[in-house]
C-alpha cells in the first residue's frame, strides 16, 4: 500500500492511505458550495460536494499505471466521483509509471487548457517541473498523494498519512498485547527505499516505545506484491518460531503473507494489515483468521481530489470551513478498522 505523507517524496504508489475520518472524512465529505451539507458516510455513492450544478469545469486527471489494487481504486474513485457532477468533464490519461511518458500526458492536458489538473505523479520530484508549468499557465493543480518537490507546483495537496499508519498500527497492537509479558512483534514492510516505507516503520517504532513489554524481534521488506508478501512472510515464519503480533504494511502483499501463514499452520499471533483492501476487510469481518485489523490508506482520496478540483474550478470554498478558499493541504487520517467498526468502513474496501 503505498502512499506518502505531507512533505517527503516517495515512489510508485507513494500511496496507500489512511482514511479520511470516515473515508475522506468529515471535512471533504463536505460540500464545495456555500450551503452547508451534512457529511456523507464512508462509501456513500452520492457526491461529497453539493450536487447542485455550477459552472462547467474540465478536470484533467493524470496518475501512474494501475498496476496495484490501490492504484486501480484511485482511478475508479476519481471517475465515479466526476460522473456525479453533470457540469464536470473528466479528461483522464492512460496512466504510466514512466516519468517521461507521464510528463508528456500532463503537457497534453495543459495544451488542452483544462480548467484544473489532478496529478498523482509516478515520481513527485520528477514531475515537479510540469506541475510548475501548469500553475504558471494559470491551471491550478491538485497534487494527489505523492508530493511534488516544490509547493509552488500545486495549489492543494491531498493524501494519506504514512507515519500515522505506523503509529496507529503500533498503538493497536500495543493495546492488544499490553497485558502480556515479553511480547514479540514482527514487521512485514514495503519497499525499503521508499520514503513512505520509512515513515510507516518510524511511526510503528515510535508507537511501540510506549509499551515496555513489547519488542520488535524481526523485520522483512517486501515489494507490495502478493508474491513478495508470501516469500518474505515465509522467511519470517521460518526464522521466528513464535511471536505475538505481525504488522504488514500493505494488504495486497498481505494476501501472500496470509498464504504463507496458512501453509505454515501458524495462528498464535494477531495480524494487522495496511491500506484497507476488501480482502482484508472481509477476513476481519469473518473473524476466522489471524488478521484482526487493517490501518486505512483509502483510495477515496481521489474522490476528494475531484471535489477539490471542482471547487477550484468554480471558485468555491468548502462548506464547514470559515475560509473562502480551499486549504493548501489536507492530510487524511489512518483509521484502524476492526470487527467492531468494520461495517462502517467496508464500503471503502478496494479489490
Amino acid at each position: 500500500m503505498k502512499g506518502q505523507t505531507a512533505m517527503p517524496e516517495t515512489s510508485r504508489r507513494g500511496l496507500l492511505f489512511g482514511a479520511a475520518a470516515v473515508s475522506t472524512g468529515a471535512l471533504l465529505t463536505a460540500c464545495t458550495s456555500n450551503e452547508p451539507k451534512s457529511a456523507q458516510p464512508a462509501g456513500n455513492s452520492q457526491p461529497a460536494a453539493d450536487d447542485k450544478p455550477g459552472k462547467p469545469v474540465t478536470i484533467g486527471f493524470a496518475g501512474p499505471q494501475a498496476d496495484h489494487g490501490w492504484l486501480n481504486a484511485i482511478n475508479v474513485n476519481a471517475k465515479s466521483r466526476a460522473e456525479k457532477y453533470s457540469e464536470v468533464t473528466l479528461e483522464i490519461t492512460e496512466g504510466s509509471n514512466d516519468t517521461a511518458a507521464q510528463i508528456g500526458q500532463v503537457k497534453t492536458l495543459i495544451n488542452k487548457k483544462v480548467d484544473v489538473l489532478v496529478i498523482l505523479p509516478a515520481d513527485g520530484k520528477a514531475l515537479t517541473q510540469v506541475g510548475l508549468e501548469a500553475m504558471r499557465a494559470g491551471i491550478p493543480v491538485v497534487n494527489l498523494d505523492r508530493i511534488f518537490a516544490s509547493p509552488q507546483a500545486y495549489r492543494c495537496w491531498v493524501g494519506g498519512d504514512n507515519y500515522g499508519m505506523g503509529l496507529n498500527a503500533g498503538h493497536y497492537i500495543g493495546e492488544q498485547l499490553k497485558g502480556k509479558a515479553n511480547a514479540k512483534v514482527v514487521e512485514l514492510a514495503g519497499i525499503d527505499n521508499l520514503e513512505l516505507t520509512k515513515q510507516r516503520s518510524q511511526g510503528f517504532a515510535d508507537a511501540l516505545k510506549n509499551y515496555s513489554n513489547i519488542k520488535l524481534v524481526a523485520r522483512q521488506a517486501a515489494e507490495f506484491t502478493v508474491e513478495s508478501g508470501q516469500a518474505k512472510m515465509a522467511q519470517l515464519l521460518q526464522a521466528q518460531k513464535q511471536f505475538d503480533a505481525l504488522w504488514n504494511h500493505d494488504d495486497d502483499q498481505g494476501v501472500g503473507a496470509l498464504r504463507a501463514i496458512q501453509q505454515a499452520g501458524r495462528d498464535e499471533f494477531i495480524m494487522v494489515g495496511g491500506a484497507g483492501a476488501k480482502s482484508a476487510m472481509d477476513a476481519i469481518k469473518a473473524d476466522n483468521s489471524v488478521i484482526k485489523a487493517t490501518v486505512l490508506y483509502p483510495p477515496t482520496m481521489a474522490a476528494s481530489a475531484i471535489d477539490l478540483a471542482r471547487a477550484l474550478g468554480q471558485s468555491k470554498g468548502i462548506s464547514g470551513l470559515s475560509e473562502m478558499e480551499i486549504p493548501s493541504s489536507l492530510t487524511l487520517y489512518s483509521a484502524v478498522v476492526t470487527k467492531d467498526n468494520i461495517d462502517q468502513y467496508l464500503p471503502t474496501g478496494f479489490n
